[in-house]
């Protein structure tokens, strides 16, 4: 049965998300919003923040986010209609068909029949088009060949607009349920992924259901004129046929030599993965997108028993130990880590040293020795002080351990490691397994608004605050901000799509189905910022005049490309960054709303004669 949006709007605001919540979590009121533990990790200081206004939660530990109908879907693990049922009939609604929809299965297999389309559409580009042959030169540079181009299926998406749209006549609703496309502001089909090489993503049973996208990197690719960094991987979003938390990147392929061997290999990206292949050990999967969770583990359990984490080694160490703990005990299996020399991923390892990328894996650690090796390995052993220091740091982390008897052994090599007695070790480790609170090294870093996992490089800060204002304060800042003042791609897309008629929870979901990952986490997270003060109408200004200024700054650097590329005359050049140089010196002055209305129809100016 397909639901209307409207009745789906009618749930979410007939359920009030504080107190569906509380019925898992205890939330207490802190300022503007609610707080408590986190359900969806293990943790004993809460980092759960929900925001009753705007219906939405997000965990500023896990990462975890959503609205009403999440939350019930990631507790009781249930489908989207599901969920949707349970909220209805929690708050009396009664749903309906909605009759411009056509039946659910009837969709989803017009939607494989799309992917599997468009997978052979990219393959093909790949393979044989003259404009993909840099993309075949960066494979080659990476040790993928012809062979195993055509193994995986991998493709080329064209620098086109709509390339795939237009080749395979795609109507608009197969793009969107697909999530290979798009309608863009001017109202045209658009292809989601262009200049990409392309991994395409199925199912166990061989199904594409989704793709990846990556950027060639230098020399290959071709930097953005504006100068604007693109994020190096774009994937599918959501869609009827994919889910991101329950999938595995070649988990088809891997799964014979997985069950044959008891053993997956998890790695962090799609090369790796090819890389393991190409190196004689075909059981390997990774992640689509997303950090390794529950789900994953229930489907590598039906596999194998050993799990092997092939990621270098701050980031394995950055795992959420405590999960990782809890999946091994629940799911019955053993988590190790794949010894990989450090700065080197398993992609570059298996081009100059296979047989060191297959003993990283046969000569892998437990987890928790892993961690334990890290600790050890960073410490100074010739003084006391040293080995003190580093017998704390590694009694927290034996801690962390939810078994006795497995905290015993380690604290024996822990203990002979250190020259120290066990019979001093073991008190502290009870204590601090028994009262977590007591712990104070090994804490995760703090979180940063606008650098989810994926990210990169971090968000302008200007661009934050006004995002921030535009979220908790709209009436003060609605008509004092555009687009065009925001220099990064991701805080433009949140700000454009605040700027709609759309509710937050709706903005959210449809960058979320338009593959923008990064806009809908940091709107995710600034849905439940808690404001530690109220602004004035000084700070707004002050907010705005930073944003202006640095949307200026690259503009000036435009001017002088275009004054470079002769189509803006000498004197004309000069005369504009005359002039905007002293508007931007009056925006501190008295008349400085005027000098701002002034940069603002400016900016107007040279953004829409680009774009016309």
């Amino acid at each position: 049965m397909a639901i209307s949006e409207s009745e789906i709007a009618q749930v979410r605001s007939a359920t009030d998300i504080v107190a569906l919540i509380s019925e898992t979590v205890a939330l207490k009121k802190s300022g503007r919003r609610w707080t408590g533990l986190c359900p969806f990790h293990g943790e004993k200081t809460p980092s759960f923040s929900v925001n009753a206004e705007e219906g939405r939660y997000y965990c500023f530990g896990c990462r975890a986010s959503g609205d009403q109908i999440t939350f019930v879907r990631e507790i009781q693990h249930l489908d989207f209609m599901d969920a949707l049922r349970l909220l209805a009939d929690r708050a009396g609604i009664e749903l309906h068909d909605d009759a411009n929809a056509g039946p659910a299965r009837k969709e989803r297999q017009e939607a494989l029949a799309a992917m599997d389309k468009a997978v052979t559409w990219y393959h093909e580009r790949l393979l044989n088009a003259p404009d993909a042959r840099p993309a075949r030169e960066y494979l080659k540079s990476r040790g993928i060949g012809g062979d195993i181009a055509r193994q995986f299926k991998l493709g080329w998406a064209p620098d086109e607009w709509d390339g795939l749209a237009k080749g395979l006549k795609f109507t608009e609703k197969v793009l969107m349920d697909t999530g290979l496309g798009f309608v863009n502001k001017g109202d045209r089909r658009q292809d989601a992924l262009r200049a990409r090489v392309i991994f395409p993503i199925f199912d166990p049973g061989g199904k594409a259901i989704a793709v990846g996208g990556r950027i060639l990197p230098p020399p290959y690719g071709v930097s953005r004129p504006d100068g604007r960094v693109e994020a190096k991987y774009k994937n599918s979003p959501e869609t009827s046929i994919y889910s991101k938390r329950r999938t595995l990147y070649a988990l088809n392929w891997a799964k014979d030599d997985v069950i044959k061997s008891d053993e997956i290999i998890v790695c962090e990206g799609y090369t790796d993965v090819i890389a393991f292949f190409m190196a004689g050990m075909p059981r390997a999967v990774a992640t689509c997108g997303t950090a390794l969770g529950e789900d994953h583990f229930k489907t590598m359990r039906n596999f194998a028993k050993r799990i092997v984490l092939a990621y270098d080694a701050d980031k394995a160490g950055q795992s959420a130990a405590a999960s990782v703990y809890q999946w091994e005990r629940q799911h019955e299996v053993d988590v190790f880590v794949a010894h990989l020399p450090k700065g080197q991923d398993p992609a570059e390892l298996a081009q100059h040293d296979p047989e060191a990328l297959r003993k990283s894996v046969v000569d892998a650690v437990p987890f928790l020795r892993f961690r334990l090796d890290r600790v050890l390995e960073g410490a100074n052993l010739a003084t006391a002080e040293g080995r003190g220091r580093a017998a704390e740091h590694a009694m927290e982390v034996l801690a962390e351990h939810p078994s006795e008897l497995v905290r015993d052994q380690y604290i024996m090599q822990v203990a002979s490691t250190l020259r120290l007695e066990e019979s001093l070790l073991r008190p502290r480790v009870a204590e601090l397994a028994r009262n977590p609170k007591a712990r104070t090294a090994n804490e995760p870093p703090p979180i940063t608004v606008g650098q989810p996992r994926s990210a990169r490089l971090p968000m302008p800060r200007p661009g934050l605050e006004a995002l921030r204002l535009r979220v908790h304060f709209p009436n003060d800042v609605k008509d004092r901000l555009i687009a065009a003042y925001f220099v990064n791609d991701v805080q433009r897309e949140i700000f454009e799509g605040l700027s709609s008629d759309r509710s937050l929870s709706e903005v959210i979901d449809e960058l979320d189905r338009r593959g923008e990952e990064e806009a809908a986490h940091v709107l995710s997270q600034l849905a439940v910022d808690e404001l530690d003060r109220e602004y004035t109408v000084e700070d707004v200004t002050a907010v705005v005049s930073q944003l202006i200024r640095s949307a200026v700054t690259i503009e000036l650097k435009n001017v002088a490309r275009d004054l470079n590329d002769g189509t803006m005359a000498p004197e004309v050049a000069d005369v504009t960054v005359r002039d905007v140089k002293e508007r931007l010196v009056l925006l501190e002055s008295p008349s400085g709303q005027l000098a701002e209305n002034e940069l603002r129809e400016w900016l107007l100016e040279r953004t829409s004669s680009r774009s016309s």
